[in-house]
């Protein structure tokens, strides 16, 4: 059984499955209701329901979630539909929706993806998640009063852990402490959701995802989001690496072909060493997103990665016909000689 929700200020509307909560439902289907918690404490997805009824267990309800439903409004994450609803709610629609928070978080895993990647899980406090836009960052604010940003790497609607993928680089001294310094457990301190580049859904034209090396990160978001919200758009994701050792997570991906109709996939090594054996694309990944689609002026562009990539792909991008407005990007920051160490010339001024 499965009931239809309105939202009719904006027109959208879902479908929520028995017992499926109204925010589980809307998330699935790529509508933005605003959470904070998920699990009856914070309140911040309180709204009213217009018309039909709902069911839930309102005795669980703590914090500013049982003063939210004392006052008359339903607590989304925990309510389900017994009937067709129409509802009164705010919406995310964009990243200036969203609440910037500073959080505790623990590091709950780390796991080593290349040599020189390193796979980062934080765990939040129990009242607390994160809501955020597939492609968005977050920083660390360290005790020196300095910030690094990271870009999170899972989608929104898996948000358990936080997956950060952080590169270990020449002359960085925050990835010299988490990989041979930050332990499991260790205690930091975050802010975000951060940044405007991530999945526009208001869209309907195929999407091309540019990344190298660790820009793979708020790809793997947008693409895992897509495929929640079974997104109806070609996808065509291209990877840049140096040699077959730094291209990571392919394992993954590979089967993503199989499952997800409209997916393409495209890793694109520029130095392959003698022992890659390697018979796919070479030379720079920009390059070969042309060779594949010399005309881009219908499609949307997502490019992650190191600044001279990033540059080098919207300058050839726009030579290909891709108007300004379908082009976003995030440009990793490196030091000078971390470009050198990974094989990349910074263009000149």
């Amino acid at each position: 059984m499965s009931f239809k929700i309105r939202v009719p200020e904006s027109g959208h509307e879902f479908i929520a499955e028995k017992n499926e909560t109204i925010l589980e439902a809307a998330l699935r289907q790529g509508v933005g209701l605003p959470y904070g918690c998920r699990n009856g404490a914070c309140g911040k997805c309180s709204g009213e329901v217009l018309s039909g009824e709902t069911q839930y267990d309102t005795s669980a309800l703590r914090a500013t979630a049982k003063t939210e439903y004392e006052a008359g409004k339903t607590i989304f994450c925990q309510a389900c539909a017994v009937s067709d609803l129409d509802i009164k709610v705010r919406e995310i629609v964009k990243s200036t929706d969203i609440e910037i928070k500073t959080l505790p978080c623990r590091v709950e895993k780390m796991e080593l993806l290349t040599h020189d990647v390193m796979k980062l899980q934080l765990k939040l406090p129990e009242t607390e998640r994160l809501q955020f836009l597939a492609g968005q960052y977050l920083e660390f604010l360290l005790k020196d009063n300095k910030r690094r940003a990271f870009s999170i790497a899972n989608s929104p609607h898996n948000d358990d852990f936080i997956e950060l993928h952080i590169r270990h680089v020449p002359d960085g001294q925050f990835g010299d402490f988490v990989f041979d310094g930050l332990k499991e457990k260790t205690l930091m301190r975050i802010e975000g959701p951060l940044g405007s580049y991530f999945l526009r859904e208001d869209s309907n034209r195929p999407i091309i995802l540019m990344g190298g090396g660790t820009g793979f990160a708020p790809l793997k978001s947008m693409l895992e989001h897509a495929f929640f919200t079974k997104m109806n758009r070609a996808i065509h994701l291209f990877c840049g690496a140096r040699s077959k050792r730094d291209l990571y997570m392919d394992e993954m991906v590979q089967p993503w072909l199989t499952q997800y109709e409209g997916l393409k996939y495209t890793a694109v090594l520029s130095e392959p060493e003698g022992q890659d054996d390697w018979q796919g694309e070479t030379g720079f990944v920009h390059e070969s997103v042309v060779r594949h689609y010399p005309d881009l002026s219908n499609f949307d562009v997502y490019i992650s990665g190191p600044p001279p990539m990033v540059k080098a792909g919207m300058d050839t991008f726009y030579e290909c016909g891709l108007p300004e407005s379908q082009i976003f990007s995030d440009s990793f920051e490196y030091s000078d000689d971390a470009l050198k160490a990974m094989g990349i010339q910074k263009p000149k001024a």
